[in-house]
C-alpha cells in the first residue's frame, strides 16, 4: 500500500473527525478580539511615544505590533471563511473592520482565498490566491529572458521583501481578477480602498503625517513579510502536493499540500494558530481558536503531514520548481544538475 493509499484509507472519515471543531465559540472569539486589538492599539501608542526617544525603539515595537496585526488578520481571515462566529452578518462587519487595519480588502480577498482552498495544489490554477510556480518542463521551455525573470521573481529579495510590500500596498488595491461573477467583490474592493484612505487621512491630520508614516510603515512592512513567509512555507515545502485537475484529490492537497509549521507556543499564539495549516485546509470552517484542539485530539493528522520548525522552514527558500517526475520541489541548482546529466 502506497502512502497516498494509506492516507485515503485511514483518513476517509475526516469529515466526521473535524465536525465538532467547526462550531464557533462566541466567548473565545470575543477574548481573541480583545487580546488582539487592545495590545495592537497599546503598542501603537507606545510607538508614538518612542518617536521622541529613539526610532530604533519605534522599529522594534513595530516588529512586535506586526504580530498583533497578524492576529487581527487571522480574525479577518476566519470571518471570510464564515467560521469566526455563527452570524454571517457579524462575521462580515468584523471582517471589514479588521481589513482597515490589515489593508487587505475583506470580501475581495476572502473570495480569492476561498478559491485557493478549493483548488490548492491544482496546476491549472496558480494565478488566484497563490504564489506563482513553474514546473520543470515549463521552466525548461522558457527563453533566457523568461528564466531570468522567473529567477528574479523567486529570489529572496523579491519574494520576501519587495513582493510582500507590493502585495499589501498595490496588488490588494487593484481588482486584478478577471472572472465572471466578481462584480460585487470588485465594488467592495473600491469601498475598502475609500475606507482606508479616510482612516489614514484622519490619523495623518491628528498626529501629523510624518509621525503617522513613521509609525505605520514598519508595522505594515513587517506584517507583509510575516504573512507572505507563512503562506510560502505552508505550501512551497519540498514534499508538497501538486497535480493536474484530473488527478487532484482534496484530502491529499490538504494533508500533503500544506505543512504543520510547528513553532514555540508564543509564536503560535501570535500567529493565530495558522501554522496548523493542514487542519485548516481540511476544513476552513474550523475557527483558528479550535485548530490546536482538533490537532491534539486527532494525532493521526500529524502522521502524514510535513512538520517544519523555523530552522527547517528556511530551506524552503531554495525550493523553486515543481518536478512532476519526482513529485517534489527542487532548487535551481538541482535543475542545472539534471540538465547536465541529460546533456542539455
Amino acid at each position: 500500500m502506497t502512502k497516498q493509499e494509506e492516507i485515503r484509507k485511514l483518513l476517509a472519515d475526516w469529515p466526521n473527525r473535524v465536525k465538532k471543531y467547526q462550531v464557533p465559540n462566541t466567548k473565545k472569539a470575543i477574548v481573541q478580539m480583545l487580546n488582539s486589538f487592545l495590545p495592537f492599539v497599546a503598542v501603537w501608542g507606545l510607538m508614538y511615544w518612542s518617536l521622541s526617544v529613539s526610532y530604533w525603539l519605534t522599529i522594534g515595537l513595530g516588529f512586535l505590533n506586526a504580530f498583533f496585526l497578524v492576529r487581527i488578520f487571522i480574525i479577518q481571515h476566519d470571518c471570510g471563511h464564515q467560521s469566526f462566529l455563527k452570524s454571517r452578518k457579524t462575521n462580515n462587519v468584523i471582517g471589514i473592520f479588521c481589513s482597515v487595519f490589515s489593508l487587505i480588502p475583506y470580501k475581495y480577498w476572502a473570495r480569492s482565498h476561498n478559491f485557493h482552498h478549493a483548488h490548492n495544489g491544482q496546476l491549472e490554477h496558480r494565478d488566484i490566491g497563490d504564489i506563482t510556480l513553474l514546473t520543470v518542463e515549463e521552466y525548461r521551455a522558457l527563453t533566457g529572458w523568461g528564466r531570468f525573470r522567473y529567477r528574479l521573481y523567486r529570489s529572496p529579495l523579491v519574494m520576501f521583501f519587495i513582493g510582500p510590500v507590493y502585495y499589501i500596498l498595490i496588488h490588494n488595491r487593484l481588482p486584478l481578477i478577471d472572472m465572471k461573477g466578481w462584480k460585487k467583490e470588485k465594488q467592495a474592493l473600491l469601498r475598502s480602498n475609500l475606507l482606508i484612505i479616510v482612516m489614514y487621512l484622519v490619523l495623518g491630520f491628528v498626529i501629523g503625517w510624518k509621525n503617522f508614516l513613521l509609525i505605520q510603515a514598519p508595522i505594515i512592512v513587517f506584517f507583509a513579510i510575516i504573512a507572505v513567509w507563512f503562506f510560502y512555507v505552508q505550501h512551497q515545502h519540498e514534499e508538497t502536493y501538486k497535480q493536474w485537475k484530473e488527478n487532484w484529490e482534496y484530502l491529499l492537497s490538504a494533508i500533503k499540500g500544506s505543512t504543520y509549521y510547528k513553532l514555540p507556543r508564543v509564536m503560535q499564539w501570535l500567529t493565530g494558530n495558522i501554522g496548523l495549516h493542514h487542519i485548516h485546509h481540511l476544513s476552513s470552517l474550523i475557527p483558528n481558536y479550535n485548530l490546536e484542539k482538533c490537532n491534539t485530539e486527532n494525532p493521526i493528522f500529524e502522521k502524514y503531514v510535513t512538520i517544519l520548525n523555523f530552522r527547517d522552514s528556511l530551506k524552503c527558500m531554495f525550493n523553486k520548481l515543481w518536478d512532476e517526475e519526482q513529485q517534489r520541489m527542487i532548487t535551481f541548482r538541482e535543475f542545472r544538475q539534471m540538465e547536465r546529466l541529460a546533456g542539455i
